[in-house]
């Protein structure tokens, strides 16, 4: 499978909330770290991840992957995101953002995904408090 043919796969069942069906597009040990909720290890925890993480607190998702491209071992993406958001106090919000999706793959598999994406205006979106985005943002800032 071509590395978009990958990626396409794997947002689409994130999207329809198929658990397992993203997480085989890893390989058995893969890692997904979200910009959000961070790391998540291995097939089983990455289900975990889209089942209790993400449609947890969001609904309505949409994902649209460009412009993918991969030298065999390393893939790119620009990626459109959206949501609408279940978090108490930001419930029905309709927030959206841009990014790039950095994957390191093995055996037609992904082995590490990871984004680049800017945290702060997302939470601004949601109307979270001046305090609750600083303490995100330095509680990221302590994890690189």
């Amino acid at each position: 499978m071509s590395f978009p043919s990958l990626l396409e796969r794997m947002t689409a069942a994130i999207c329809a909330g198929d658990a397992e069906g993203a997480a085989a597009c890893f390989t058995p040990e893969g890692v997904y770290h979200d910009g959000f909720y961070g790391e998540f290890r291995g097939r089983a925890e990455i289900a975990r991840m889209v089942r209790e993480f993400f449609f947890r607190d969001a609904r309505d998702f949409a994902w649209a992957v460009s412009d993918a491209v991969s030298g065999g071992s390393t893939g790119y993406a620009r990626y459109d995101f959206s949501y609408v958001s279940k978090i108490p106090g930001s419930e029905g919000k309709r927030v959206g953002f841009s990014g790039i999706s950095c994957c390191e793959l093995e055996g037609g598999l992904i082995r590490r995904y990871a984004e680049i994406f800017e945290r702060a205006p997302v939470l601004v979106r949601l109307g979270f408090s001046d305090e609750r985005i600083l303490k995100s943002v330095k509680r990221w800032a302590a994890l690189k």
